[in-house]
């Protein structure tokens, strides 16, 4: 399975009350992974980019008139939650970094049988 527009963005857990749920692939603040320190948790979502500007022309079916709409390069999809000031990662970066020990507990050797 490819995640070549999967995004995944990191937010505090102070603000997980804010998250749009209908915007993201989790269901509920119940849901989300959370930091081993429990500050930090991340959303998960798809976006469309747009590489470089373009313009759609398509007739008005009511009246025949030519109607063109420019579409701008850009990130498209990005939930409401999205700002610059969270780090935003792509599929690879988000396994990078949730295999470090800020995300993941070491395995304590006296509990393994």
């Amino acid at each position: 399975m490819a995640y070549d527009n999967r995004r995944y963005l990191i937010i505090p857990t102070s603000i997980t009350g804010s998250v749009d749920f209908n915007q993201v692939h989790e269901t509920s603040a119940e849901t989300l992974r959370l930091s081993v320190d429990g500050t930090q948790t991340f959303v998960k979502y798809e976006v469309t980019e747009v590489t470089a500007s373009y313009t759609e022309s398509y007739p008005n079916i009511e009246t025949g008139e030519i109607i063109e709409t420019t579409i701008e390069a850009g990130v498209y999809g990005r939930p409401s939650i999205y700002s610059e000031s969270f780090t935003e990662y792509d599929h690879t970066g988000i396994l990078e970094l949730l295999a470090t020990e800020a995300w993941t507990a070491p395995i304590d050797e006296n509990l393994l049988p």
